[in-house]
């Protein structure tokens, strides 16, 4: 073979192999480009989507009887001098309760959680109306600015009804049902004067509430919008057990 021909057939042999080199690195490339989008696209979702942040029960089992539980503040709201609230001992249960039966009837008592400001939350609790002779109701606060301003929900076995507020500079305002308008709440099923498991799950401005795991009604509402405290409530003179409450912080 004549040496010209020799280095013809080895150009083109190192020809071939840097081409095949070129083409298999640009592919490798461009899966990875792909691999990445697509990690990048996963990821975005994940971070967007609502996640549980903690979820954390209160029994009161471990709060001494006759106190407030540490971390926790109580307020009232409109007429009446005082409010309090204290751990007592339920049958060999720890519960926490309103205990004054002196307030009038235009006055709201709070306990506070004083641990972390939330905005969208799930809450749940177990409670029982007791003694009152205005009023037995009792449920959550929410978005708790002070003690003037911030969402209430409330279930009253004296009235059986279930029926979601607003205060708003001191003033109560009962907020009109998706679907359904200005009703003052709904009616309901007799409470008696055993335990009932209250619900609501706020979600920007969505607020959803059940009763005994049974959804009852949504209401929509942009007067607080920002974080704010949770806790429980009662009105007047109500004496209402409350137990378990789990609260359940989501992201925003």
């Amino acid at each position: 073979m004549k040496s010209s021909q020799l280095k013809g057939k080895i150009i083109k042999v190192i020809s071939i192999i840097y081409l095949s080199t070129f083409l298999l690195i640009s592919c490798n490339n461009a899966n990875g480009k792909n691999n990445g989008q697509q990690d990048k696209k996963v990821k975005e979702t994940t971070e967007t989507a609502p996640v549980l942040l903690t979820d954390t029960t209160f029994t009161f089992s471990n709060n001494e009887i006759g106190k407030i539980p540490s971390g926790w503040s109580q307020y009232f709201t409109g007429k009446g001098k005082s409010t309090s609230w204290k751990v007592l001992d339920d049958n060999g249960n720890k519960v926490i309760a309103q205990l004054s039966e002196e307030n009038p009837n235009y006055h709201f008592n709070e306990i506070i959680y004083d641990g972390f400001d939330v905005k969208n939350v799930e809450l749940i609790v177990e409670m029982k109306g007791v003694k009152g002779e205005m009023d037995q109701g009792g449920g959550f606060v929410w978005r708790f600015i002070d003690a003037d301003n911030y969402y209430v929900v409330r279930a009253n076995p004296l009235e059986d009804n279930v029926v979601l507020y607003k205060v708003e500079n001191g003033k109560r305002t009962d907020l009109p049902l998706i679907n359904l308008g200005k009703t003052y709440g709904v009616d309901v099923e007799p409470l008696g004067s055993g335990w009932n498991t209250l619900g609501l799950k706020v979600v920007d401005n969505l607020f959803t509430v059940y009763l005994n795991k049974k959804q009852i009604f949504q209401v929509s509402d942009k007067t607080f919008q920002n974080a704010g405290k949770i806790g429980l409530w009662t009105k007047a003179d109500a004496v209402t057990y409350f137990d378990d409450l789990q609260v359940i912080v989501l992201s925003e």
